[in-house]
């Protein structure tokens, strides 16, 4: 593969991928080990690991670091890469390696018959391991549920200056205006998008937390923002701010009268480089179970993807919604032209 990279790219890509190697120094081939590079923080990925090895046997090296650096890596390493099994946050960033033609398909009658046909990828390069809904959050001393709807009715007039969103360098954020193109004409969403940003209370800055923040402090009425990170505040019993900053807002579920509300995954691939074929697709399986599912779901606050396994105390409070069912593949398809709409929509 050749790579056309400035002589600062260059450099920047090597640090990046030196500063990783270190984690991973001599993982070497054989039968009960499987390699993985893994953007979920280990946290919330090892206590899983450490069960899955002691059920089978099968030791797991792996890798934790950000999601771009990881892909960046398997794309750089390419058939000398070590991994075996990649996770990462979010279609788009699966659709993309997929794309870069670092991934292999996989055919499994577990993972086809366990994961929803829409969160995993037709031709088996990617699978879902958790949701995550991206609705509206509202100040519930300043908007009343009654006066939400849908996605689209955020560019009304009545919410200017009343929104607070990250910007539209952001993936979430990429998927979501990618999944509305799956459902409607693109003139259509482009009008949205440019009315939508003349809404929004004050230039997008942060993560999801920072706009539940800001609509908490009184910065905007309303908020997009992931349900897990929301579900994060909500707990973080070491941080009573963030807590009390999360009470004072509430979940909307858009779009129930129609597609229903957007709906994301964490998912896992197996390498196209994978020398320890069997092991990872057993890890893939594993991790699909209903014991891992529902570990999943009350370590982080993620909504299972099979559909018979309960849901975590925290999820339940916040009601059951109609979910997009539309197939997340289409949100790498659709990447692109989002991109390029929101960048027209002046989506800083």
């Amino acid at each position: 593969m050749q790579l056309s990279l400035s002589k600062h790219a260059s450099k920047l890509l090597l640090t990046s991928v030196l500063s990783l190697s270190f984690i991973l120094p001599n993982i070497a081939s054989a039968d009960a080990e499987v390699n993985l590079y893994s953007a979920r923080k280990e946290k919330l990925i090892k206590p899983l690991l450490d069960k899955f090895t002691a059920e089978t046997g099968i030791k797991v090296n792996f890798v934790t670091a950000k999601a771009d650096a990881l892909l960046k890596r398997l794309e750089v390493e390419g058939d000398n890469s070590p991994a075996d099994v990649f996770i990462t946050t979010d279609a788009g960033r699966l659709y993309r390696a997929q794309q870069a033609n670092v991934l292999q398909s996989v055919k499994s009658d577990v993972l086809n018959k366990a994961i929803p046909e829409n969160l995993r990828d037709p031709e088996g390069f990617w699978y879902g391991l958790s949701q995550r809904a991206r609705p509206i959050f509202y100040v519930k001393s300043k908007v009343k549920p009654e006066e939400l709807s849908t996605y689209e009715s955020l560019a009304d007039d009545k919410w200017k200056k009343r929104i607070c969103i990250r910007s539209s360098n952001n993936i979430y954020n990429q998927s979501l205006v990618a999944s509305m193109l799956g459902h409607d004409k693109k003139e259509a969403v482009e009008s949205w998008a440019s009315k939508f940003v003349a809404n929004f209370a004050k230039p997008p800055k942060g993560g999801d937390r920072d706009q539940i923040k800001a609509a908490a402090a009184g910065q905007c009425d309303i908020a997009i923002a992931n349900t897990y990170y929301y579900g994060a505040m909500l707990n973080n019993k070491k941080d009573p701010k963030q807590q009390a900053a999360a009470n004072a807002i509430a979940i909307f579920w858009p779009n129930q009268e129609g597609r229903g509300t957007h709906v994301n995954i964490s998912g896992i691939a197996m390498t196209k480089a994978a020398k320890n074929k069997e092991s990872a697709l057993k890890l893939m399986e594993f991790l699909v179970n209903k014991e891992s599912q529902k570990w999943y779901a009350e370590a982080n606050h993620e909504y299972p993807v099979v559909a018979d396994v309960e849901w975590s105390e925290t999820l339940k409070s916040w009601g059951k919604f109609k979910a997009d069912t539309l197939n997340l593949s289409k949100l790498g398809e659709f990447n692109s032209e989002a991109v390029k709409l929101m960048d027209r929509a002046r989506w800083k």
